[in-house]
């Protein structure tokens, strides 16, 4: 008998304290379900000033999921800047929302604008310090 699941990939990002704050953005810009769970509903034994802190969260849209948590005290996430998060979107006026929403607070790096390849495309490293590259292929490319 075959398996006929197909493996996924998920980003999982890590946050220095505010987790909730960026999730709660990400949740407003793009849409879908939220779910957060802080590390103070869980069993374990936290620091009073960590209980609020977010152990788990997930924000699923369309057939993606986005998830995230806070560090622990004494183990700092460090921003890296050889990943990016890549949106696909097919419907344009959705990716403009999409770009526009989590570039506020941020840094555009490329404008989200009409690619050489036929695609609408643009990048930006948000407001909490993550890389996002938006796309939306809705154009023909011509044959050489």
């Amino acid at each position: 008998m075959e398996n006929s699941a197909k493996p996924t990939v998920n980003p999982y990002l890590a946050f220095n304290g505010n987790c909730k704050e960026a999730m709660t953005f990400y949740h407003e810009a793009l849409g879908g379900e939220l779910f957060v769970k802080a590390f103070g509903d869980g069993p374990m034994e936290i620091p009073d000033e960590h209980k609020d802190k977010i152990m788990y969260a997930s924000l699923q849209f369309g057939d993606a999921i986005i998830m995230a948590s806070d560090t622990m005290p004494g183990h700092p996430a460090e921003q890296g800047s050889a990943v990016s998060i890549s949106i696909a979107s097919r419907d344009l006026k959705e990716a403009e929302r999409f770009f526009s929403k989590l570039a506020e607070g941020g840094r555009i790096t490329m404008p989200f604008e009409p690619a050489f390849w036929g695609a609408t495309f643009g990048m930006l490293t948000d407001k909490f310090g993550m890389k996002w590259m938006v796309k939306c292929e809705t154009q023909e490319v011509e044959a050489e």
